[in-house]
């Protein structure tokens, strides 16, 4: 895989199931260079793998599908380019879409109520004079912002107490009649200046004074609202908010209830729980449950750090809840999966296992199962009756759909056959190692084409508690396509191998997960002769950067670095990062003494090791003045090193950037390493001369 082959990268939503099991529509993205942006539609998957998938909408970018319960309307999100993510439905047969919201800074997501009538859905309210509110106010051109608690900036969102995350409901038309005809003219002028009395109207839903129907706000604490849904007989919506007394202090969210018809929020909590982060809720199919995951705070009410999440049942009407899922040993917290009810009184979760995610059918009476394991990754699951279709991703494909029956797999979809066929994939080889003190380490190797010896990159994943995995891993293909021998593992510190092994760094990161990833480094020359043990790079973002850069410090064998979107000094990161108020004292301790025992900026003057640091202007998790500072620095003891830095972009330009910038990003770094670590394949602009000038003799 090169970097001109990133729009084969095709990437599959979770399935919406239709109610009657025969089919499951998913979203499939991609990277597009000519839009610069991601660009996707919803296609129909039938449970008969003989039938194939057809793509069932044109829109520019169609997301985040979900069909109502009477399987008679599906709805979806559509952006157009340059737009925002609007709710729109069309009939589950075909037929024109039709839009339902107009919201200035888009929807972000939504649910169906019972009995298909309904549809609740999260959308950021701005404040008026902001965010384009006002026709002719810029950003620049906005009043000034008074900050007055902790929590005011998300990355990728940018300030938030101004556009807090509210939720809204509407009641669905009926499609297949007469068109809507919108106003215009004169029609259009009264409209507009009737639509501040019409009832339920608020500043963002002028919408409906061109024909959209009138959606009610339902939340108006300046807070972040998620996990809408509704409550089994639809009389109520659930969400998760920080409405607590001292939420500006903590990370505590919990578990609200109001009328579908509006009111006063009512919180829902079991006397047998301490402080928790929740995350998403579900009422099972028979009203008698509650379903939730959280991760539990400890006292503290802010001891976040490698901590399991938690499926937990308890009774809808009230009292204590169980824990249904291990919290030691399992973390059924997979990237954007929501719990999916399965049955009068099941819910299925994704958890994190070992390098792979699994798919789990849990019971409110306690038992479990699982249903998906092996080498891949689910991402995502949607159930109908007995029907079971799952999504997921593996060493050859970005994203496919399969169907699950009689315990079995069965693919039903290849979209990622281009992405083998033309760009070609590498596979991945596990190992195991023992560190120095015994501790097993796990991960993978991939060897580039060819007989060696290969020079070797260890990359080192962020989080730090999160996990490298068995799915298809573009950037590993792209160094591995260039020559590189890439070596990868999930040290202690990460997700997936139980909290013990997760919470080993608290207070002492720099120690075993060093040690880790260089024994897994060691074990991996040890074993393949093709590699060269005397051309090594490292490499890592964001919990990847700082030990890169930490590494680095202390070990000079390697040749090149690069440190991208590090956590590089924890002194300052506390005070311009989105969470530095509380991440960095939570994993490095408060003490001056523990944190400069622990920051790659008070161990820097130990770095000879030529590097590349990479950052975005945008990025508030790490901020950019991060790798300013780190790149100064070196520069002042005479290091070789480069600042790349991307505008526009934040945390996650590595994986959701523009097309663009992911390209570019991507030469850069193959330039690096060309300078520093040559191959046959990617020789540099110095290299491709020598070798037209060697073909021309």
């Amino acid at each position: 895989m090169k970097p001109e082959h990133l729009p084969l990268l095709k990437s599959v939503s979770a399935p919406a199931a239709h109610p009657d099991g025969s089919r499951a529509v998913v979203s499939v993205t991609r990277p597009d260079f000519d839009a610069d942006a991601y660009v996707g539609q919803l296609w129909s998957v039938p449970q008969d793998p003989e039938k194939p998938a057809r793509r069932i909408t044109r829109g520019f970018r169609d997301t985040a599908p979900a069909f109502s319960p009477d399987g008679r309307v599906l709805a979806f999100l559509r952006a157009t380019p340059g737009g925002k993510p609007q709710l729109h439905v069309v009939e589950a047969a075909g037929g024109e879409p039709q839009l339902l919201t107009d919201r200035p800074l888009g929807v972000s997501s939504y649910a169906w109520s019972p009995d298909s009538q309904r549809i609740v859905f999260g959308s950021r309210e701005p404040d008026d004079g902001r965010y384009g509110t006002i026709e002719g106010v810029s950003a620049g051109g906005e009043d000034a912002r008074l900050i007055t608690g902790f929590k005011y900036r998300m990355n990728g969102v940018g300030y938030t107490g101004d556009k807090p995350l509210q939720l809204f409901i509407l009641d669905v038309p009926e499609l297949g009649g007469e068109p809507e005809i919108r106003p215009a003219g004169r029609a259009l002028r009264d409209g507009a200046r009737t639509a501040g009395d019409r009832p339920g109207q608020s500043a963002g839903n002028a919408g409906a004074a061109i024909g959209l129907p009138d959606a009610r706000q339902l939340t108006t604490a300046a807070t972040d609202h998620t996990g809408e849904s509704f409550s089994s007989d639809g009389s109520s919506v659930y969400f998760v908010a920080e409405l607590h007394e001292a939420s500006d202090q903590d990370l505590v969210s919990g578990i609200y209830r109001l009328p579908a018809g509006g009111g006063d929020p009512v919180p829902v909590k079991a006397p047998n729980v301490g402080p928790q982060t929740v995350l998403d809720v579900r009422e099972s199919q028979d009203g008698k449950w509650l379903f939730f995951t959280a991760q539990d705070l400890g006292g503290s009410s802010r001891d976040f750090v490698a901590k399991n999440t938690v499926l937990h049942v308890m009774p809808a009407a009230g009292g204590e809840a169980r824990a249904l899922s291990d919290a030691e040993n399992m973390d059924v917290a997979a990237p954007g999966a929501r719990i999916e009810l399965r049955g009068s009184d099941a819910a299925l979760a994704l958890n994190n296992a070992q390098g792979t995610v699994e798919l789990l059918e849990f019971s409110a009476t306690g038992s479990h199962a699982l249903l998906v394991h092996g080498d891949r990754v689910v991402t995502g699951a949607g159930a109908a009756g007995a029907s079971l279709f799952i999504s997921f991703t593996d060493s050859a494909t970005e994203g496919d759909v399969a169907f699950f029956g009689n315990g079995q797999l069965r693919l039903l979809t290849d979209f990622s056959a281009a992405l083998r066929t033309e760009a070609g994939i590498i596979e991945p080889r596990e190992l195991v190692f023992p560190s120095p003190d015994g501790y097993e380490v796990h991960g993978w190797v991939l060897m580039p084409p060819g007989k060696g010896p290969h020079p070797v990159l260890l990359n080192i994943h962020g989080g730090p508690f999160a996990q490298y995995t068995v799915a298809l891993f573009d950037e590993a293909q792209v160094y591995a396509e260039a020559g590189y021998a890439v070596v990868m593992c999930n040290p202690r510190g990460s997700a997936g191998y139980g909290q013990a092994h997760g919470r080993a760094i608290k207070e002492r990161m720099g120690t075993v997960d060093m040690q880790d990833v260089l024994a897994f480094l060691e074990g991996t020359l040890d074993k393949f002769s093709a590699l060269d043990a005397k051309a090594l790079g490292i490499m890592g973002g964001s919990y990847g950067g700082y030990l890169t850069a930490w590494t680095i410090s202390q070990d000079h064998r390697f040749k090149a670095a690069i440190v991208e979107r590090g956590f590089l000094d924890p002194v300052s990161f506390a005070g311009s990062s989105d969470i530095g108020w509380f991440f960095g004292g939570e994993y490095t301790g408060e003490s001056p003494e523990q944190v400069a025992a622990q920051s790659p900026m008070a161990t820097i003057a130990g770095v000879r090791t030529p590097t590349l640091v990479i950052h975005s202007e945008d990025d508030l998790r790490c901020p950019v003045e991060q790798g300013q500072r780190y790149f100064t620095a070196l520069k002042q003891q005479g290091v070789e090193s480069a600042f790349l830095v991307f505008p526009g972009e934040d945390h996650e330009l590595s994986r959701s950037g523009t097309p663009h910038h992911r390209r570019q990003r991507f030469e850069h770094i193959l330039a690096w390493w060309a300078r520093y670590l040559p191959t046959e394949s990617n020789r540099g602009a110095e290299g491709q001369e020598a070798r037209n000038e060697e073909a021309a003799d």
